[in-house]
């Protein structure tokens, strides 16, 4: 019996990729098979998924024909209640084995796993998904072990299936252990580090694959099962690059778009002062980031680089807008952390050229990293180095922990390295758009926006 194995992952919302995709799965699509995702189809920076909750990512993978897709952290980081809501309202069965709400209860429209029959092959498969640690709470998950979760599930179906499938949203290098550690996985759909393996990797008679990321490539996997012994009859990747746009998936997406602009770009209220911005200069609408941050989490400072926005905001605030000038779904975080390596960030801070450095991190969707921007501080500076750093109107001692809110790239040390020192981190389930959306429209944090916090000593001596 013959299986194909057709597989995506790691679209992070990149539609226009996916539309040129759905052309080559079509092509290459037979009675023989199956398409699944492993995860991290959903990017919330899109429009057209804040502006219907996900239901435009969900209506797609079905107009697609996808038979399963695995949960991977972008269809997370909305919350549960936006997976759940997605998960209920899917034609294509939603699967992680080790994802649970908070209270450790099922999250509705979540299969643990799935069993298919194609061709008379039946077909179990299942996935997990990645653990957020200190994030899962804060957006209302709960993370079993997926190793641990894996091997129970794969005992409580043994002997109902003829093939194993794993979509495992955790990275290809844990996927080549895990193939190690647990037999009888055939086949593991890798994800989450977005490894284009051109051919099938084989590690302990098991086939890993993984696509890539982005719509770049789509992954075509060809297996004759003749009771325990696999055959590989094809492993390849397809490049979707000069695939014409499939015309079913475009309407879909004019249509989510259209219903989206229309629910999102409707004003909350008006700004009567510009909010304008800068990656490498103060800038009032970072400032107010830092307040915001300060404010919400009640810490000695707030902490925040000007890459995580790409605009100011001008005349008036809606969603859309928030989206496009803030699309990275990153979390209000606090930290402690030691005076000096805060010090070390805010000099280094100071030059140009760091600030426009590339950004890429995990959840970071703009371009530079940009300047960080203070609030509860002021900076004292000559050039590149910092002469005077006060906190809350004292000196800055470099051995005592403040407490700092920031966001979770900062927290990690992406960007800045020396902030990843720290401790006691706590994460709210809002993500950095919500601040300017909760901070811009009260009138002494716009005020405040345009104080200074950084001051050159030429000036003072001028």
């Amino acid at each position: 019996m013959k299986i194909k194995i057709i597989h995506t992952n790691d679209l992070h919302s990149h539609f226009d990729n996916f539309a040129k995709a759905v052309t080559l799965i079509n092509q290459h699509k037979d009675e023989n098979t199956l398409l699944v995702d492993a995860g991290d189809f959903a990017d919330f920076k899109s429009i057209e998924l804040q502006g219907t909750r996900g239901l435009a990512a969900v209506e797609l993978l079905g107009a697609a024909g996808y038979d399963l897709l695995t949960v991977g952290n972008n269809e997370m980081f909305n919350g549960a209640k936006t997976l759940e809501h997605m998960a209920t309202q899917s034609s294509v069965p939603f699967i992680s084995n080790n994802l649970l709400k908070k209270d450790k209860k099922t999250i509705p429209g979540v299969h643990s796993s799935m069993l298919l029959t194609k061709n008379g092959l039946r077909i179990f498969v299942t996935g997990a998904s990645p653990d957020l640690g200190a994030f899962n709470e804060g957006l209302g998950f709960h993370g079993e072990n997926y190793i641990i979760a894996i091997a129970e599930e794969l005992e409580r179906n043994r002997g109902k299936y003829d093939l194993c499938i794993l979509l495992n949203h955790v990275g290809t290098l844990a996927d080549t252990e895990l193939a190690k550690e647990i037999s009888g996985i055939d086949v593991i759909v890798s994800s989450h580090d977005h490894v284009l393996y051109k051919e099938a990797q084989v590690v302990n008679d098991t086939f890993i694959v993984s696509a890539g990321n982005f719509g770049e490539h789509i992954g075509v996997l060809e297996l004759e099962i003749n009771g325990t012994h696999k055959t590989l009859l094809q492993s390849a990747v397809y490049c979707t690059k000069d695939s014409k746009p499939d015309e079913k998936i475009l309407s879909i997406l004019k249509r989510s778009k259209e219903t989206a602009i229309e629910i999102l770009g409707k004003p909350l209220y008006r700004i009567d002062e510009p909010l304008w911005h800068d990656v490498i200069s103060e800038n009032p609408i970072t400032n107010l980031i830092a307040d915001g941050l300060k404010d919400m989490l009640n810490t000695d400072i707030g902490l925040i680089n000007s890459g995580i926005v790409n605009a100011g905001i001008f005349s008036y605030l809606s969603h859309k807008k928030m989206i496009e000038i803030c699309p990275s779904p990153l979390n209000p975080t606090s930290f402690e952390i030691q005076g000096k390596y805060i010090m070390e960030a805010v000099q280094q801070s100071l030059d140009v050229q760091h600030c426009l450095k590339d950004g890429k991190g995990p959840g970071f969707r703009g371009k530079y990293v940009g300047r960080l921007h203070i609030s509860g501080a002021k900076v004292v500076f000559d050039g590149l180095k910092v002469v005077e750093m006060k906190i809350g109107g004292e000196t800055i001692d470099e051995g005592r922990w403040y407490s700092v809110a920031s966001s979770d790239y900062l927290h990690r040390g992406s960007g800045y390295p020396s902030l990843a020192t720290n401790r006691n981190e706590y994460y709210r389930p809002e993500e950095i758009k919500e601040i300017i959306k909760i901070y811009a429209d009260k009138t002494e944090f716009v005020r405040r926006a345009f104080d200074t916090r950084f001051t050159e000593l030429q000036k003072i001596k001028g």
